[in-house]
């Protein structure tokens, strides 16, 4: 099977030495996305709902590079520093996905790389195709 990585430009990329995503076969792992830019400056600060929305997407995007899209993801995982923020961070999610709705987590950490970081998300796909 042929591997396929992605890159989005984050500076953290080569500095932890990991790829956005890595496609392999009908399968597409997402590593933990959070709202940053290609520069490393964080989206949306002091508001949950607008970084979820912002990390998927960011997933969304990955996943196209490799020929997917959010119908095929079949699990995330999400990493919340508050977990009373959980509604509005479950929101964003939801309505993202509308109907197709993945297998999830939701996760409160001590803390994620920069302090203004609310969320990281990561994203599990299946295609239909093979490559």
């Amino acid at each position: 099977m042929i591997r396929k990585n992605i890159s989005t430009g984050s500076p953290w990329e080569n500095i932890c030495g990991y790829s956005r995503a890595v496609r392999v076969g009908q399968h597409i792992h997402v590593s933990g996305t959070t709202a940053s830019d290609t520069d490393g400056n964080i989206i949306e600060i002091g508001n949950p709902y607008g970084q979820a929305l912002h990390a998927l997407n960011k997933i969304e995007k990955a996943l196209q590079q490799v020929g997917a899209g959010r119908n095929d993801i079949v699990r995330t995982r999400i990493y919340v520093t508050n977990i009373e923020q959980w509604e509005k961070i479950g929101k964003a999610h939801a309505e993202f996905f509308c109907d197709q709705r993945p297998a999830t987590s939701m996760i409160e950490v001590g803390r994620l790389i920069s302090p203004e970081m609310l969320v990281e998300i990561e994203a599990d796909a299946i295609t239909m195709d093979g490559e």
